[in-house]
């Protein structure tokens, strides 16, 4: 899909945010004190590798406000010369910690088993301009290491 490509490309162009510590209930939210928290996101330190091709990321997110535009959890896989944009999910944005997953089939090249990085990006689609073209607007960047098994 286009859209999840273009999320993906766009992880590239922004800087990393500090990592926060997985946290989770049983259903995968965990309430955020009162205080003032920012956005923010994490990439998870392993990550699924199908014999078929099929990748698996996850992590986890915070995002306050999507009132201005949706909000979309994109991931980028790197692994040696490898580079392929792996999913993208929508996020929900109402200042409680979540998990994301992401899957892709990535053919050609494959990766194999083993260490590489993801770059992660929280990102807000907001209408521009007369038309009101969407333009994306960075709410967080997680460049991150990951093991693939």
């Amino acid at each position: 899909m286009r859209v999840r490509l273009a999320l993906a490309a766009t992880a590239l162009l922004a800087a990393a945010a500090a990592p926060l510590a997985h946290a989770g209930g049983a259903d995968g939210r965990t309430a955020v004190p009162s205080g003032g928290f920012a956005d923010l996101l994490t990439v998870d330190r392993a990550g699924l590798l199908g014999a078929d091709g099929t990748v698996t990321l996850s992590g986890t997110y915070r995002c306050l406000d999507d009132s201005a535009g949706p909000v979309f959890v994109s991931s980028t896989l790197r692994q040696q010369d490898r580079s392929a944009g792996i999913g993208g999910t929508r996020a929900v944005c109402d200042g409680v910690l979540r998990t994301w997953t992401n899957t892709a089939v990535v053919k050609d090249p494959a990766y194999q088993p083993g260490d590489a990085r993801v770059e992660a990006t929280l990102m807000q689609l907001t209408p521009q301009g007369d038309l009101g073209l969407p333009a994306p607007g960075f709410l967080a960047v997680e460049d991150a290491p990951v093991t693939l098994g």
